[in-house]
């Protein structure tokens, strides 16, 4: 796909705002649509399977928003949240840390995997000539251009000397929103987000928190017609859970709504629903997703 290089009059606005914005600007592929949000997602290469399953959930949860999800191409983090992105059916852009000719990008390991993101609608972005290959200093120049780019930005993991941190803090220099998700305690890749959200980055547990940032009000879902699909046991379910019920009040109430339904029928039908996402269990309680 061909690479251009970007008249400043297309330049995304906000990287005109940044102290130290690039002097030139290549593109390959396409910008974000106009009207979308820039969330850039950051972490560790090596990405844990928290991690991981937190990256893909959060992502994918914000399928049909006008989002774009921001990332250099590196492996783990990186690489995640551009197939979350892709997954969702969400534009993504890679700033990678060299030029965008196939033959200097880095790793070489994801350059299949960039062809992908250019024949899915998304884009490359760079400051450097197309055939600059990778060199160490330019890592964190780039990082600058992903923050300065963003409307928000997620760290997903770094250990205590990640040069994610690095990235994070640019985003209290430039103003952008930080958004750090939770882990375990003790855990060694819980050393940045756990020091940033002491520090006041909002906290992250779920799509909702990060459109909550961005802006973006959540769409309005009606939960007052069932589907139509359901069979006779799951539609005695839903229509019970017109209000939050437990577990045992199910159970108690199941038989008069449904005369043939044993309690392992029931359950049965609870999990059904909650695989398909129109319940869902929270502080005890089951009601409609």
């Amino acid at each position: 796909m061909e690479i251009r290089e970007l008249p400043r009059e297309e330049w995304p606005a906000q990287l005109l705002e940044i102290p130290q914005p690039p002097k030139r600007l290549w593109l390959r592929g396409a910008l974000p649509p106009e009207g979308t949000k820039l969330l850039t997602v950051v972490g560790s290469r090596a990405m844990t399977r928290y991690g991981q399953e937190a990256c893909q959930k959060l992502i994918t949860g914000l399928a049909g928003y006008p989002i774009s999800i921001v990332s250099g191409l590196a492996l783990g983090v990186d690489t995640c949240a551009h197939k979350a992105a892709l997954a969702a059916g969400l534009h993504t852009l890679v700033l990678p840390g060299s030029g965008l000719d196939d033959n200097v990008l880095y790793p070489r390991s994801n350059r299949a995997f960039a062809k992908e993101i250019l024949a899915a609608g998304g884009g490359m972005l760079a400051e450097y000539a197309p055939e600059t290959p990778s060199h160490v200093r330019y890592f964190p120049e780039r990082n600058r251009l992903m923050v300065g780019i963003c409307d928000a930005v997620l760290v997903i993991e770094a250990g205590e000397k990640s040069g994610t941190l690095i990235t994070a803090r640019l985003a209290s220099e430039y103003n952008r929103d930080l958004l750090c998700i939770p882990h375990r305690i003790g855990d060694p890749h819980s050393f940045g987000p756990h020091l940033f959200i002491r520090l006041g980055a909002a906290l992250i547990c779920e799509p909702l928190h990060i459109l909550e940032a961005l802006g973006i009000p959540p769409r309005e879902t009606s939960s007052s017609c069932a589907p139509t699909d359901l069979e006779d046991v799951e539609l005695a379910i839903w229509t019970m859970l017109e209000e939050p019920k437990t577990r045992d009040e199910i159970l108690r109430t199941s038989t008069s709504l449904s005369t043939s339904a044993g309690a392992g029928e029931v359950l049965t039908a609870l999990v059904a629903l909650e695989l398909r996402g129109l319940v869902r269990e929270e502080f005890g309680a089951w009601h409609r997703a």
